[in-house]
């Protein structure tokens, strides 16, 4: 199973402008903010919201901002995030999935749809590319220092019900089914692993390449207007990149 195309995406994220590093910090209180409404303030009951607090600070977000959005959703706030699943063909059929939490879904719609038409795709109806798709688990640990000890993690992944693993560059990469992603992941961090992300994806079953330039330019702008877009949370797509 392939799962690189998360993990670039995830990169891409992190090495992006201060400017773009707020734009994510936007997304994940976007998200907080759906999952506190679900699941309550307190990350100790809310396994949600306790991973993305992970993930703000994977993605460097200071521990005050992350407390003024517990803040402000924990109480009686009258912002509300609808989220809204948008599927359609970049150029020459690439998949695309693109998830969004807005307050606003004419805007959201009228945005995407935009894109799509503009780098050479077109947006679709709901189902149209998700069968390409399988909701996994992903949990992505980064050993830039060469410290992990592969085969105990790959040990403990699998121990506790991981489904698939992989490695690349000081990257690792374990699948769970989906239910299992919080279980997988406790186990993981109390054999002592800091995982740099733990969080559903959608992982496709084949991918297509593009050999045409136009089309790989076309496909890197859409991508890259899509993950600029202050509405879009997730955007997963099988272009093998």
């Amino acid at each position: 199973m392939s799962g690189h195309s998360k993990w670039n995406n995830i990169k891409h994220k992190k090495e992006k402008s201060d400017a773009a590093k707020a734009k994510v910090f936007t997304k994940i209180g976007k998200e907080m903010a759906i999952a506190i409404r679900a699941g309550g303030a307190d990350p100790n009951t809310n396994s949600k919201l306790r991973d993305l607090i992970q993930k703000a600070k994977a993605n460097n977000v200071p521990n005050d901002n992350i407390d003024r959005v517990i803040k402000k959703f924990s109480g009686n706030n009258d912002i509300v995030y609808e989220e809204i699943t948008y599927e359609g063909y970049g150029p020459a059929g690439v998949a695309v999935i693109v998830e969004t939490a807005t307050d606003n879904r004419n805007r959201s719609a009228g945005n995407i749809r935009s894109y799509f038409t503009k780098f050479g795709g077109n947006l679709g109806q709901n189902g149209c590319v998700s069968f390409l798709f399988e909701e996994k688990g992903a949990i992505v640990l980064v050993d830039e220092d060469h410290e992990i000890d592969e085969e105990k993690l790959m040990e403990c992944a699998l121990e506790a019900g991981a489904s698939d693993f992989s490695s690349e560059d000081g990257v690792y990469e374990i699948y769970t089914e989906p239910d299992d992603l919080e279980a997988v992941r406790d186990a993981i961090v109390a054999a002592g692993y800091t995982p740099e992300s733990a969080e559903r994806a959608k992982v496709p079953n084949t991918y297509v390449s593009l050999s045409d330039d136009e089309d790989i330019r076309h496909m890197e702008l859409l991508l890259e207007k899509l993950e600029e877009d202050d509405d879009v949370q997730e955007v997963y797509h099988n272009w093998d990149n």
